[in-house]
């Protein structure tokens, strides 16, 4: 049986749709079946991360007629599939009772789900979280997205997800120094327990410029966190760093 894993964040730009199609794309090259799915209804953009915005997709909704093997098949990486969100449609308009139908579907094909949920503790971060079987919440160093992120892990708490890891996204040493802030700092504030680092790394914006996948464009930085990322959630024991 697969594992539902929903990546969200207090607030928007942390970066968390740019991770779930990295930490897909490197558990998808280290041999796990992967469906990503864009649950970010109205604004989606999981596809652009994942250097496939020019192919078509079917939204989570619609693969329910057709077959979840209709799932897109990503050209780079075989093993991932992915799941658009729905167009002219809103989160309270989405059945949540199919919705979990789905993806208990999916944890019977795949080895993990990743879904891409909306920013923030409305209802469309509700309705991901409802089915998560792990969380990844994802913060940045500024003090809103440390605020944010520790509401969202009360909101979590509330929902009775226990298996809740913070990502500390776009890392910039020099500026974290000079701010006096370390991760541990970070992780205090935020409450939750660390899964891992990403520094900050303009190759995120450029692969997704040149339409290709961050692991397709480079294997530095960002992508070697997301690696490192990856081979934690399948439970390998990596030292947490930015190198």
């Amino acid at each position: 049986m697969g594992t539902v894993i929903v990546i969200t964040s207090g607030k928007g730009g942390t970066g968390k749709t740019s991770l779930t199609g990295g930490i897909g794309a490197a558990l998808a090259r280290r041999g796990s079946k992967i469906l990503c799915i864009d649950g970010d209804i109205g604004l989606r953009n999981l596809d652009i991360a994942l250097g496939i915005s020019q192919m078509g997709a079917l939204s989570f909704q619609e693969v329910r007629e057709y077959g979840l093997d209709k799932a897109t098949q990503h050209p780079d990486f075989p093993n991932l599939r992915f799941l658009t969100a729905p167009m002219n449609c809103s989160a309270a308009a989405v059945d949540t009772e199919d919705f979990g139908r789905l993806l208990e579907e999916a944890r019977s094909g795949y080895s993990y789900v990743l879904l891409d949920a909306p920013a923030g503790v409305e209802l469309g971060f509700s309705l991901c979280a409802a089915y998560a079987d792990r969380v990844i919440l994802v913060t940045g160093s500024d003090p809103a997205s440390i605020r944010d992120a520790h509401q969202a892990a009360d909101k979590l708490e509330l929902m009775g997800k226990g298996n809740v890891r913070l990502v500390v996204n776009r890392i910039h040493k020099k500026m974290a120094a000079a701010m006096g802030l370390t991760v541990d700092d970070i992780m205090d504030q935020a409450g939750v327990p660390l899964l891992g680092i990403v520094p900050e790394d303009q190759n995120v914006v450029l692969s997704a410029a040149f339409r290709q996948p961050l692991l397709g464009y480079t294997g530095k930085g960002a992508a070697a966190a997301c690696r490192r990322i990856a081979r934690r959630i399948q439970g390998f024991s990596v030292p947490v760093g930015l190198k």
